[in-house]
């Protein structure tokens, strides 16, 4: 099949990206998309397509795939209505530098003139979440536009490309592929990383601000010689998109999400040097409180910018500062998971019992997917003596990214156990996901924090001193009428499940779930 003729613009698009090995599909598909599908049918069967049952479970998908494997999935959509309902989950996968390739069928260029139903301003939706995109506005120019959103996918970007119907039908002349994967990255300036590390010889109280890839194992392997030659603090978003942990790796401090209590906690430091990310700002605007939360005394210093590679930066850091002891770092760790298991909380549920029994009972090598949101605060620094594991948080704050992200992550490492720890208003976003979840039998355990509401607006009520809300504002909180059977709907979507009141019951099923194979799900009731 592979050495058929390639004859149509669907065919071209699908052999330029099978040969780029992006592989894997998350779709949900229409009859401007029909093409595409057919050519995967006809020549690569083996390109993997999941069925998403709504388009934000795509995207969400498409987000922990391209997180976990540093490489791009492909979303197949259907026109601007399609497009619009995976906004939201491609606005954290772009605040998480993850690679994302989207394409999107369009209407034939003869019909759109017609004005359909369907008919929609795709590049005004699409440019707010991508950076690049492209209609396909001549057949001849498909494989070249295919090409370059290929390349710019592989930079980190999200790259979305519009499809006209009847281009992907038109019979083109297939030339030579011309496509990179490779990242390319900027030169470093290696006279600043020199002033830098200067600056850092003659100052106290520093601390590294990291983010991207400078919080994989590679990069905190090198920021572990930094810190044991200065003493600095190692400090991250209070959401960062991928961050490795345990093993010996070093404890990477978040910032609260609350400004006053990350002010607190920055203000003790009088230089960051800031690799992988940008400076952090508030989440909202807060009256009487600055949107920067660095001090405007406290001197910071950018290592490198977004176009460069931040674990070079660190590396050539590192050698700058005097540090060439490439032994891999050891944390002196006062306790072992096994003292956490020879501890488990009793009684009723919390936040604290709940990220306590996930920390004590996560496998080696598991992802743990959080969306638990103000249930789960607490699990952060509690499990920084868990064995390795890797953490994915919603990077932009739009939620229900957390089950479609799980998705994505047990496609992307199917010999790892997922646990996504989800809040339920946040679940119900994306509900849609436990569907996928059985039907490609994943390894994903997901664990709903039942508390029947909204509970950070609650928070956010009180910070504002409002004691009393009134009918309007209660309304808009509370979720607990009727209450959702969560185990009823996991069971209607073909997944075991389980309801637990209190912390023995918890251990005991989470112990079951992640030695059971196949998805899973316990509603955690507090």
């Amino acid at each position: 099949m592979k050495d058929k003729k390639i004859e149509s613009g669907a065919e071209a698009v699908i052999k330029a990206l099978y040969d780029a090995d992006i592989k894997v599909c998350f779709a949900n598909a229409g009859t401007t998309e029909i093409p595409l599908l057919l050519a995967m049918d006809n020549f690569y069967p083996e390109m993997k397509t999941f069925l998403c049952l709504f388009e934000g479970v795509c995207t969400g998908a498409a987000d922990g795939y391209g997180r976990m494997r540093e490489r791009p999935a492909m979303t197949l959509l259907h026109l601007g209505p399609g497009f619009a309902n995976g906004i939201a989950n491609l606005h954290n996968a772009k605040r998480a530098n993850t690679p994302i390739l989207n394409i999107i069928g369009e209407h034939a260029t003869w019909h759109i003139k017609a004005d359909p139903p369907l008919n929609m301003d795709i590049e005004s939706l699409v440019k707010t979440v991508s950076h690049w995109y492209r209609t396909n506005r001549d057949p001849k120019h498909l494989l070249k536009d295919t090409e370059d959103a290929i390349k710019e996918a592989f930079n980190n970007k999200i790259a979305t490309l519009i499809i006209p119907h009847n281009h992907q039908i038109e019979k083109i002349a297939y030339g030579v592929s011309k496509r990179t994967t490779e990242v390319v990255y900027e030169p470093l300036d290696l006279d600043l990383i020199e002033f830098i590390s200067e600056r850092i010889k003659k100052s106290k109280r520093i601390a590294l601000f990291l983010g991207g890839k400078a919080l994989r194992k590679n990069g905190l392997e090198i920021v572990s010689r930094i810190q044991r030659k200065t003493g600095c603090a190692i400090l991250t978003e209070t959401f960062p998109g991928y961050i490795d942990r345990g093993g010996g790796l070093p404890y990477v401090e978040k910032i609260p999400y609350f400004p006053d209590e990350a002010k607190k906690l920055l203000e003790k430091y009088e230089m960051f040097i800031i690799a992988g990310t940008r400076e952090p700002v508030t989440f909202f605007g807060y009256e009487g409180i600055d949107s920067y939360l660095f001090n405007e005394g406290q001197e910071k210093l950018y290592l490198c910018n977004e176009r460069q590679d931040v674990c070079k930066a660190l590396h050539y850091l590192a050698d700058a500062l005097g540090s060439y002891d490439y032994k891999k770092n050891t944390m002196k760790k006062q306790k072992t998971i096994k003292d956490l298991k020879s501890n488990l909380p009793t009684g009723t549920l919390t936040p604290e019992k709940i990220s306590y029994i996930v920390a004590a009972f996560q496998p080696e090598d598991a992802i743990v997917v959080d969306e638990g949101l103000t249930s789960f605060f607490a699990y952060y620094p509690m499990s920084a003596i868990a064995p390795p594991h890797t953490l994915l948080t919603i990077t932009g704050g739009s939620i229900g990214y957390g089950m479609p992200c799980a998705i994505g992550a047990a496609i992307a490492c199917p010999e790892r156990t997922v646990i996504n720890v989800e809040a339920d208003g946040s679940a119900m976003y994306t509900v849609q996901s436990l569907w996928t979840q059985a039907h490609e039998s994943l390894n994903i355990k997901t664990l709903i924090c039942s508390n029947r509401s909204y509970n950070i607006l609650k928070i956010e009520l009180a910070r504002a001193n409002v004691t009393s809300p009134g009918k309007n504002s209660l309304s808009s909180i509370e979720i607990d009428n009727p209450e959702i059977n969560w185990v009823s709907l996991a069971r209607g979507f073909g997944i075991q499940g389980a309801s637990v009141e209190d912390a023995e019951d918890l251990a005991t099923e989470l112990e079951k779930a992640i030695n059971t194979q196949g998805p899973y799900l316990i509603e955690m009731k507090l």
